[in-house]
């Protein structure tokens, strides 16, 4: 499933989907990248489909297995890649992101918010964070 990973570049910290090989295919993108800056709040939902909103755009759900791609709604598009029985980590965008939201099962979705919540603490000294689902 997709992993979530935390990397250091040239302009800062970026948030990272990166997507398995069948879910780039369905959700035709091997991976979301915005800056953490971008990240407005965080949080996590024990349900999956509770994540979602709005309407399939691109990509593919299978009722009660997993969800990837794009979903609009009058706030603008998510991006999902959740799947059922894992945590999923939501992260609100700020206004001028390309998605509203994203929306990734991990296992340790907790631990990863908490990392990405505004102000939150990212590991200075040591390698890119990841999560993984």
């Amino acid at each position: 499933m997709a992993r979530l990973v935390v990397e250091r570049d040239a302009d800062g910290w970026t948030v990272v989907v990166r997507l398995a090989w069948w879910e780039a295919l369905l959700a035709r993108r091997r991976a979301v990248r915005v800056p953490r800056a971008w990240v407005a709040a965080t949080g996590v939902e024990p349900d999956w489909w509770r994540a979602m909103r709005g309407t399939p755009v691109v990509g593919r759900c299978r009722p009660g297995r997993f969800c990837v791609g794009e979903r609009e709604h009058v706030l603008g598009r998510d991006f999902v890649a959740v799947r059922a029985g894992v945590p999923v980590l939501v992260l609100d965008l700020r206004p001028w992101a390309p998605f509203a939201r994203l929306a990734v099962s991990v296992p340790d979705a907790g631990e990863a918010a908490g990392q990405l919540r505004p102000g939150g603490d990212v590991d200075e000294e040591g390698g890119p964070e990841e999560a993984s689902g």
